[in-house]
């Protein structure tokens, strides 16, 4: 399990559409994907999870990646949510 501090940078935060595309990456990886926001947990394979967060630029979130293909989930992921991919 490995797990990282992520800063939203997409100009209008994690909104439907970064969500949509975080989400449909996050379904390629066989490992578990968590985003934790202020104490609340939510399944990174979950659309709605995440909006509910309400992701705006600039908030820290913490990603957890946990299985076989975590270091790549991760680094992949990683870039949707800082607006490097």
């Amino acid at each position: 399990m490995i797990k990282k501090k992520v800063t939203i940078l997409n100009e209008h935060g994690l909104h439907a559409l970064p969500a949509s595309r975080f989400v449909k990456h996050a379904e390629k990886f066989k490992s578990e994907v968590k985003i934790i926001k202020d104490g609340i947990e939510v399944s990174g394979k979950s659309i709605m999870g995440i909006l509910t967060l309400a992701c705006e630029k600039g908030c820290t979130v913490i990603v957890i990646c946990d299985g076989k293909d975590e270091k790549d989930a991760m680094r992949d992921l990683s870039k949707i949510l800082e607006g490097q991919d």
